[in-house]
């Protein structure tokens, strides 16, 4: 259990006890109470506005109520002073000992501080990346991919079940386009000069090997059999391929789906008419006409019946046709089948989209509400694209992968902690630049080298007291003072962290946390520059170094636990 939630059972205590002694009435919802840090740390460690939420349900004056909670809690033994503030809010500022004890507890728990079962094992399946599977990763798609992973384990984390998908696009036009595609490098390696790539197929070089093996395959068979005949075996071929670079891909950044769901075996198995039935039986579709498009002239719109969702009913804009004029599924048809598919296996879904699939994100969410009768939460996270530059320029596009700059490539440059890490650096709907010199410059402005640079530096001190022969005894905590235990108070709010991030599906909140916990890390530090005394290793005083080195390695514990939780590793040392 948390500080937080350890307070906030204390509080629960106090409030019945209050209760039973005919303070409160019964039955007030407490849902709406919370025990959190105060905005402004100098008001204390922990605030609460119990008596703000309770005392109008109550029907007492708030400041008159918080009076009688602050008498309950000031006999707690971890506290050392309650204050009430303004027209009722509650302020404690807990003993020395308690943070102390939570320091304790940081080396105690190790890698499972932090850990929380907040989720009581809810299942969450989490789709992410999905790229269509035409080529190979490009940095288009390595955002999202990051979010949805460090998403998945954050929630791991936090007590979910959580399966990892990835939805294979296999059944649209566009795998037609590879195959056709895939033709023309096929008859490429069997000698023939095809010139220019033809407008409107795949022009990268990564199709010369699914060529050269169709040919080893086929040999000339196929060169001028008509496409009926090659379609599908070069198509079936081709996303086989394009599947297993894109899981390399993936695997440069740390990334290993649970599951892949393909579009073409989901539309096979007869997945969209089970939907459309379920809804029909349930008059969620019917047969009807679209509005003609706005603007558009009459003579270039014709009438036509369709099998129409009633998105409307779950707040869309118009209702959606989940079949086209000659009866196969649109898109949102195909998609709605999936989603239907996804929630009979679990409990809550996550989309990490794109931010150009914005449009799409109300009808796909009546969707899954019809379907599931609004009992499985649905979120979707739109992911901003990022801007590629070097020292503030623009990067060039890559031939070789047809026009984009390939996840492989930045991995190769930069390495994929620091890919990862910077992915995380902001919230995923705000716009990023990632820039190459910038992402890997030794400077406090580069989040990723500040954070790495806390932990090598934690790492380094062991090293540094052995080397300078101190003989350490068992830590003594009461060696650490004011300044020491401020930094207790941010690492034990990591725990908090975790819940909230977690909660808002929100994994950029690690490493916001992370950035604050080393500037505070190596602002103590530093003080050591100016007086010898404040530094963690003084070799005239056992004692003290002991304590010290003791708060460092808490701190290096939360630093790890952290990186861990974003996929990255902790390094200790740098070049």
């Amino acid at each position: 259990m948390t500080l937080y939630a350890r307070f906030a059972t204390y509080l629960d205590t106090v409030l019945d006890r209050m209760v039973a002694a005919g303070d409160l009435p019964e039955g007030l919802d407490r849902k709406g109470v919370t025990v959190e840090p105060p905005r402004d740390p100098s008001h204390g460690d922990l605030a609460t506005n119990a008596a703000m939420v309770l005392a109008k349900p109550a029907g007492t004056n708030p400041r008159a109520l918080a009076e009688r909670i602050a008498a309950g809690l000031q006999a707690l033994e971890e506290v050392a002073e309650v204050s009430v503030a303004g027209p009722g809010f509650l302020n404690m500022r807990l003993t020395d000992s308690t943070w102390r004890a939570e320091l304790a507890a940081i080396h105690a728990e190790g890698a499972d501080y932090g850990r929380s079962d907040m989720g009581q094992g809810v299942h969450v399946n989490i789709e992410y990346v999905s790229a269509n599977p035409t080529g190979p990763m490009h940095m288009g798609h390595c955002r999202g991919a990051v979010v949805g992973d460090a998403l998945a384990t954050l929630l791991q984390y936090a007590g979910h079940k959580v399966t990892r998908e990835y939805y294979i696009n296999d059944a649209g036009g566009q795998v037609d386009v590879l195959a056709r595609s895939a033709h023309v490098r096929y008859r490429e390696a069997l000698g023939e000069d095809v010139g220019a790539i033809p407008e409107g197929l795949y022009p990268g070089d990564y199709l010369i090997p699914v060529g050269q093996k169709l040919a080893a395959e086929y040999g000339d068979a196929m060169v001028s059999a008509p496409e009926s005949t090659w379609l599908v075996p070069f198509r079936r071929q081709a996303v086989a391929a394009m599947m297993d670079m894109i899981r390399d891909d993936l695997a440069l950044l740390g990334i290993h789906h649970d599951l892949f769901s393909s579009e073409a075996e989901l539309q096979a198995a007869g997945k969209p008419e089970e939907a459309e039935a379920w809804l029909r039986a349930h008059d969620l579709v019917y047969d009807g006409v679209l509005e003609a498009p706005k603007g558009e002239a009459s003579d270039d719109w014709e009438p036509v019946e369709l099998p129409l969702f009633r998105s409307t009913k779950f707040g869309d804009d118009q209702d959606r046709p989940i079949k086209k004029s000659n009866g196969s599924w649109t898109y949102f048809g195909a998609d709605m089948a999936y989603h239907y598919q996804k929630a009979q296996a679990a409990d809550q879904l996550i989309d990490i989209w794109g931010a150009d699939h914005a449009g799409t994100v109300k009808r796909i969410q009546a969707a899954v509400a019809a379907l599931t009768g609004g009992k499985t939460r649905f979120d979707v996270k739109l992911v901003q694209m990022v801007r590629l530059l070097r020292d503030g320029e623009p990067v060039k596009m890559s031939k070789r992968s047809g026009n984009f700059v390939t996840l492989a490539d930045v991995v190769q440059e930069v390495g994929k902690d620091v890919v990862r890490f910077t992915m995380l650096t902001r919230k995923a709907d705000a716009q990023m630049d990632f820039d190459f010199a910038k992402v890997v410059e030794a400077s406090k402005d580069n989040p990723v080298f500040y954070v790495q640079y806390a932990h090598a530096r934690i790492s380094s001190l062991d090293r540094r007291a052995a080397e300078a022969g101190i003989a350490l005894p068992a830590p003594d905590l009461s060696r650490l003072g004011t300044g020491e235990l401020e930094l207790v108070k941010r690492a034990a709010q990591f725990p908090r962290i975790v819940e909230a991030a977690a909660q808002n599906r929100e994994p950029h909140r690690i490493a916001f946390y992370l950035n604050d916990l080393a500037a505070s890390f190596h602002g103590w530090w530093n003080q050591g520059n100016d007086n010898p005394e404040l530094r963690v290793i003084v070799a005239t005083d056992p004692a003290t170094t002991s304590a010290r080195l003791f708060l460092s390695q808490g701190i290096g514990q939360i630093i790890r636990n952290g990186l861990a939780l974003m996929g990255v590793e902790a390094l200790t040392e740098m070049q």
